[in-house]
């Protein structure tokens, strides 16, 4: 029978709104270079949309086709968020796929274009990194570039912690896929970028 072992995974973890009052959201986690060698950014999306229609029980389904990719509420057209079709980037030990924001009913009105959301995966000599990345993206619950206080609480306890919850267990879930092993996840706070605290 084959031992189960149990690792401590870290996940580092920033989420803040930029002075524009844009949304900047990182979160990556460390592994062996030989598992991030096979984390391709075609494993790492479709791994992203089977971990959303987990954690959202079904009700959220990623639909991909030629000219881009929408979170759509199961059964339905409506999409929550709609992306430009992926687009693949390989550069100096780093391979990423981004999805460009294109509209959605979670998109503030006038910003349809901007917004990426990004998974890409590093590998050193000794080491490899996945990381998460959304940025530039303008929540409808925000209202506009300068949103009342009120309004940055309702999104931070919605949906900027309903992200990073996904995002966890995304994390969580492909180093485990990837290394053979379940992990106890911790979370380390870090600054890639200065801005307000979500």
């Amino acid at each position: 029978m084959a031992e189960h072992r149990q690792h401590e995974l870290e996940i580092s973890c920033q989420q803040i709104l930029l002075p524009d009052s844009s949304v900047y959201s990182v979160q990556w986690i460390e592994l062996p270079a030989e598992a991030a060698l096979r984390a391709t950014p075609a494993f790492l999306l479709e791994h992203y949309f089977k971990v959303v229609r987990r954690c959202t029980l079904g009700l959220i389904t990623p639909v991909q086709y030629p000219r881009g990719v929408e979170f759509r509420i199961t059964g339905t057209r409506c999409a929550l968020l709609a992306f430009s079709a992926a687009r693949f980037e390989a550069e100096e030990g780093t391979r990423s796929v981004h999805l460009c924001i294109s509209g959605g009913i979670l998109v503030q009105p006038g910003e349809c274009d901007s917004g990426m959301f990004s998974l890409s995966s590093a590998t050193g000599a000794d080491a490899g990194r996945v990381t998460v990345q959304l940025s530039d993206y303008c929540p409808l619950l925000l209202g506009s570039r300068n949103p009342s206080w009120l309004r940055k609480l309702c999104y931070g306890m919605t949906q900027s912690f309903f992200h990073k919850v996904v995002t966890f267990r995304y994390l969580a879930s492909v180093f485990r896929e990837l290394c053979g092993v379940k992990a106890r996840v911790a979370v380390r706070n870090v600054v890639v970028r200065r801005g307000t605290d979500i």
